[in-house]
């Protein structure tokens, strides 16, 4: 990483990109292309990839000036899996043509990804996964020449994707090698969510609407030039993928009584005569959890500006998922009568989870499924205690065994 780019340099680069297309008169796609191309996407990444190569800690210098001059975002929510997943997954294990194809049009929000890994029979114990990707060596590409590594034929089962009805990408992994450990038979691939055998289902959920589906993949063929990392390597660059969901999930970045509590804290100002002695003192512990929990995401994201995210991302997201549940939990009972209240519970598919613009009720059944998506709290507490606190790794008995082999 450079050192040569300054915040002063940073800031006369904004200026420039401002003055050249003012974001009053320029199309909303066409600003966000040239932000790209101008290196203010993420200023940490390459030159040529939206980036700089500066320091990751300069990105609130660009972000501050280009908001002081009403200048559009690439509506972060709604591509979140692509920013905050496949992106970092494509820079650190992508080929040049791979990262120059994708994360332009990812990071304007042209293209909208999915994330195609848990299973019915594979959620927490994610590396047990079945679904087959076998290579078939005598393909050719669609334009009808040969691909230099052959299609890879897809069939299996995927479940809780996120977007998957409004995204162009997923980034897949599939077995490739059951004749090894479960670890290391996995490839990981980018499907094209539009190819033949790509099935989409909605999952209807607590809530009423159906934000997740179920994937079904029959025959999808998949070329190996969209193949990242090695041939059963697949886990190894799962874990990027993984280690950054969760920070992205847990860690990001909101003002002081923001998010979640930002919320509660709104009803029991304006609503006194909800308060009792009890809810006052739940909602003073929560409010210092949850400022706890924002100033070490905080630090965490200091930390990022020496590399990846690591193990520490998975107690960020543990405590996310916990406070998001007994914060909604007391708004719940704050309001009383009214907190049994649910204003809408028609069946849509929504493109994002919109916590604090919605309802108590929906908040509160919303949150339950905190602890479960990126990772459930019960395997992030392993993380925890085996790579952050140093403690004894839990026994394995299917450490050595072939994937094939495992009961099931």
């Amino acid at each position: 990483m450079s050192t040569a780019v300054d915040a002063a340099q940073i800031r006369r680069l904004t200026r420039e990109l401002l003055a050249a297309h003012p974001p009053a008169t320029t199309d909303r796609t066409d600003f966000l292309k040239a932000r790209f191309d101008a290196g203010l996407a993420w200023v940490h990444y390459p030159v040529g990839l939206g980036g700089l190569d500066a320091a990751r800690s300069l990105q609130p210098v660009v972000d501050a000036e280009l908001a002081a001059a009403g200048a559009p975002d690439n509506d972060p929510r709604r591509i979140g899996i692509g920013l905050g997943m496949a992106a970092p997954t494509i820079l650190g294990y992508g080929t040049e043509e791979q990262k120059r194809r994708f994360l332009r049009p990812l990071w304007v929000g042209e293209e909208v990804w999915c994330q195609l890994f848990s299973e019915p029979g594979a959620g927490s114990d994610l590396a047990a996964l079945g679904t087959r990707a076998v290579r078939d060596e005598g393909s050719t590409s669609r334009s009808g020449e040969a691909d230099g590594g052959g299609d890879w034929v897809v069939d299996g089962q995927k479940v809780w994707t996120s977007s998957a009805h409004v995204a162009r990408w997923a980034i897949l992994i599939a077995r490739t090698d059951p004749d090894v450990p479960k670890h290391r038979g996995i490839s990981y691939f980018i499907c094209d969510m539009t190819d033949p055998g790509v099935e989409v289902r909605p999952l209807r959920q607590i809530t009423g609407e159906a934000e997740f589906n179920e994937v079904f993949l029959t025959g999808v063929r998949i070329p190996d030039s969209r193949r990242l990392g090695p041939v059963g390597d697949g886990w190894k660059v799962a874990q990027t993928t993984l280690m950054n969901e969760r920070v992205s999930i847990g860690g990001a970045r909101i003002p002081r009584e923001g998010g979640m509590i930002g919320t509660a804290a709104k009803t029991w100002r304006e609503q006194p005569e909800l308060r009792t002695h009890d809810l006052h003192q739940r909602l003073l512990t929560l409010w210092v959890e949850a400022e706890v929990a924002r100033l070490t995401g905080e630090r965490l994201r200091q930390q990022l500006v020496a590399g990846q995210p690591g193990p520490e991302g998975s107690g960020m997201k543990l405590a996310f998922a916990r406070l998001n549940q007994e914060i909604s939990g007391l708004e719940v009972e704050l309001l009383g009568d009214d907190g049994l209240l649910y204003s809408d519970w028609t069946m849509r598919r929504p493109e994002l989870v919109d916590f604090t613009g919605r309802d108590a009720g929906y908040r509160y059944l919303r949150s339950k499924g905190n602890s479960i998506e990126g990772g459930t709290s019960e395997v992030l507490l392993n993380i925890v205690a085996e790579r952050v606190l140093g403690l004894p790794v839990e026994p394995r008995n299917d450490k050595d065994v072939a994937w094939k082999d495992l009961a099931r």
